[in-house]
């Protein structure tokens, strides 16, 4: 029982976590770089620990009954992905061969606070991550939600960990301004759809 509570979490978690979005492609381009990794990673990885335990602990039932709190979330995360895709696109407009530490670097404290806007500003969070995956704990008994939360965390730290520091490997790709002007674009598109996504009625 605990084995398969496990084993549920960690592809359930997974199933949400392993997507194109805003903060994959920000671990993503950082990790290319080799830029803050670890603390961005570390950041991702336990913000969806805490998610993932508020969802099982049955914050989820709160989240769905304050529809002001989601839609103040949901304008603000609107505002945040537009201008973080501006960003990327005139980062495209001049793009740069891969320089680690260059013009264009971004601080520590910068990098994590962009990860945490692009983690807790995204209403999708709140209604995937803690309501959907603490629905699915429940079919696994008061002591197996846990073990299933458990799975699901994993899954998280197993994602980030790869993709940011896996990312390193693309490093020969990314030498080329070419490659950057593309990544960039790719990346403002993904921010501006996910802003639409979040506009448009579901």
């Amino acid at each position: 029982m605990i084995f398969s509570a496990v084993i549920a979490g960690f592809f359930s978690g997974a199933a949400l976590i392993i997507a194109i979005g805003a903060q994959n492609a920000f671990v993503l381009r950082q990790g290319i770089r080799r830029e803050h990794v670890l603390p961005i990673v570390a950041v991702c990885a336990l913000s969806d620990a805490i998610l993932i335990a508020l969802g099982v602990a049955g914050i989820g039932t709160l989240v769905t009954a304050a529809p002001l709190i989601l839609e103040i979330i949901r304008w603000a995360g609107v505002l945040f992905l537009v201008g973080y895709a501006i960003v990327a696109a005139r980062r495209a407009i001049r793009p740069n061969a891969l320089v680690v530490g260059g013009s264009d670097a971004i601080s520590r404290t910068a990098a994590i606070a962009t990860v945490l806007a692009l983690t807790w500003l995204n209403p999708h969070v709140y209604l995937d991550t803690v309501l959907l995956l603490g629905s699915l704990s429940t079919a696994h008994g008061p002591e197996g939600r846990w073990w299933f939360a458990g799975g699901a965390i994993v899954a998280s730290l197993v994602w980030f960990t790869s993709l940011g520091f896996g990312a390193r490997l693309l490093r020969g790709l990314f030498a080329k301004p070419a490659a950057w002007r593309i990544l960039d674009l790719s990346i403002a598109a993904v921010m501006l759809i996910l802003a639409v996504r979040l506009i448009l009625p579901s």
